[in-house]
């Protein structure tokens, strides 16, 4: 009796499953076919903020990408901590090569658990402009991109505006697995919480903000202390009766090859970083995982055949979301890899049951606590292993 009833339930949550990803294929196609940001026109000047440690992946080609805008009057600050990291020769290569862009390159170490938002306060303190663009140094644009993400800030009642992003370039399995991952599966969840949660949270590949609206949450550093910096910002925007704007514009995140350790431990945090945002939606999140319900279904089933129809029914359900998302953002190298999804959503599910509980994450090679209001506690030794990619 008990098994059937536990049977009964999976099979409830397969269906609910299914009522979910559809929904994400319905508000994504509306999303992505039918783009409606504000045509390019309002262009005050602007500011583009990056912080960098360690070598990104395609680093060089990053930066030029932000040094090669067509925008009338910007200017491109970079931030690092150490006068001996690496990327400090690919920054001045770029900056010899566009002499057309201005550029300026800090060398400081701010103080906040959380090094990015505080290099960010930093660098906003070393510009004057009126519009604030923070970036992540393992993102890469097209030349339209800062008209396109400032534009809709010409709406007084827009405070914030954000962009989603997609993998380019992985040469390896754990990056393909990670492109899988932002198209398949992390970008259709945003548009279905931008649907439901008014859009009250920031993805941290693009932050574009007025520097007047900043300074009156206390600047980028009221949230130097958090672990999800993007998350507290659109909190604090909305809290001022503002919105955040979700562009249409989708960045590219240069991947690169991540070892599996770099990639695992970065899902980790993000998982970590959901739950401390959102703990009461996250353990409801396990109507993500339909493929992997279903495959307990079949094991549990003892490999009946109603229980192996809805697996291949959830499998074709996944590869159809992968698919339409690469149709509508023109990702069609992602394709190539689909193959890979089961294995995704595999570890996916299980970086889910981690983020449940544990309060311990690994960023940029270094250890952390989180605590109960995420906020970041610095352990004291920091992590020997390679940094890889991503921010």
């Amino acid at each position: 009796m008990l098994v059937d009833l536990l049977l009964t339930l999976l099979v409830l949550l397969i269906l609910v499953s299914w009522a979910f990803w559809i929904l994400t294929i319905l508000l994504a196609y509306m999303f992505l076919d039918r783009q409606t940001d504000p045509q390019p026109g309002f262009m005050p000047p602007a500011a583009i903020l990056i912080p960098i440690k360690g070598l990104d992946a395609g680093l060089y080609h990053n930066l030029a990408s932000f040094c090669s805008q067509d925008y009338p009057d910007y200017e491109v600050l970079i931030g690092v901590e150490d006068r001996r990291d690496a990327c400090l020769s690919i920054v001045h290569q770029v900056r010899r090569e566009f002499t057309t862009c201005r550029m300026k390159v800090c060398i400081a170490q701010p103080r906040g658990a959380n090094r990015k938002a505080a290099m960010l306060h930093y660098l906003a303190g070393q510009t004057s402009q009126a519009i604030l663009v923070a970036v992540d140094s393992d993102m890469r644009a097209t030349p339209d991109y800062l008209s396109r993400v400032v534009s809709p800030l010409a709406e007084p009642r827009i405070g914030m505006v954000t962009c989603l992003y997609q993998g380019i370039e992985p040469l390896n399995l754990t990056a393909r697995l990670e492109a899988l991952h932002m198209s398949a599966s992390f970008l259709p969840l945003v548009l279905v919480a931008r649907q439901f949660l008014r859009m009250r949270f920031a993805l941290g590949a693009t932050l574009v903000l007025r520097r007047a609206d900043l300074e009156r949450l206390g600047g980028f550093a009221a949230v130097s202390a958090y672990l999800a910096d993007d998350y507290q910002l659109g909190k604090r925007i909305s809290s001022l009766g503002l919105r955040v704007h979700l562009s249409h514009y989708i960045i590219a995140a240069s991947l690169g090859s991540p070892s599996i350790r770099v990639y695992w431990e970065r899902q980790v945090r993000l998982a970590r970083t959901n739950r401390v945002c959102r703990p009461v939606e996250y353990p409801f999140q396990l109507i993500y995982f339909s493929l992997v319900l279903s495959i307990i279904l079949v094991f549990a089933s003892r490999f009946s055949r109603p229980a192996l129809l809805l697996l291949f029914a959830s499998l074709l359900l996944r590869w159809s979301v992968a698919w339409a998302i690469s149709t509508w953002t023109d990702n069609h190298a992602l394709r190539r890899w689909m193959i890979l999804l089961p294995v995704q959503d595999l570890l996916s599910a299980l970086v889910w049951a981690l983020g449940l509980a544990g309060s311990q994450v690994v960023w940029r090679g270094e250890r952390y606590q989180i605590l109960e209001d995420g906020r970041l506690a610095p352990e004291e030794a920091p992590a020997t292993h390679s940094l890889g990619t991503g921010s």
